[in-house]
């Protein structure tokens, strides 16, 4: 049997999110009991994401950590086939839909270097390879940033084994619903 090509594998993780997101409404609060086991040294800096529709959402996650001095910076696509660029977001501003309709800062935000990403994904396995979008943004600002990656998913997420190129960056944990699972190095 031929092995599902990426194309293929996010039309079923597509599928199998939306179906887990009706059937956890509870999952941010769930996720959000689970920020201490994130390996944060105090004060750093978490590069994040505002959830599409049908994301798993950190929004309550995000909240725990900036309660315990963790600030958030947010994603914003600079060029095509560039690494996404960080940013704080300044006292009474908001993300505002940017490129491919995604909320992100605006470019003069102040910019930042996270520590670590919080990375959103279609589908995950447990060797810490991500199956996202398609567009490579994450994987070439993994490549350019160099931090720890942990994905953010529904533990039902999980796949047995998802194809991988050179390119693709691996998760250095996952955390769902049901905790933190470092992946092997």
């Amino acid at each position: 049997m031929q092995p599902k090509s990426k194309s293929d594998l996010r039309i079923e993780a597509r599928a199998r999110r939306k179906a887990l997101v009706a059937a956890q409404p509870d999952f941010a609060r769930l996720l959000a009991a689970h920020a201490n086991a994130l390996p944060l040294a105090p004060g750093s800096i978490v590069g994040a994401y505002h959830a599409l529709p049908g994301e798993a959402d950190p929004a309550l996650l995000l909240a725990a950590l900036v309660a315990r001095g963790h600030p958030i910076a947010f994603p914003r696509v600079a060029a095509k086939d560039q690494p996404l660029e960080f940013h704080r977001l300044p006292d009474g501003e908001g993300l505002r839909a940017g490129a491919f309709g995604i909320q992100e800062p605006a470019a003069h935000f102040p910019r930042a270097i996270p520590s670590i990403l919080l990375v959103p994904l279609l589908a995950f396995d447990a060797s810490g390879h991500r199956l996202g979008m398609g567009g490579g943004f994450y994987d070439r600002t993994l490549a350019a940033m160099n931090v720890p990656a942990i994905g953010i998913a529904f533990a039902g997420q999980q796949m047995e084994q998802l194809p991988h190129e050179d390119h693709d960056r691996r998760l250095t944990a996952v955390l769902t619903e049901k905790g933190l699972t470092i992946c092997p190095a």
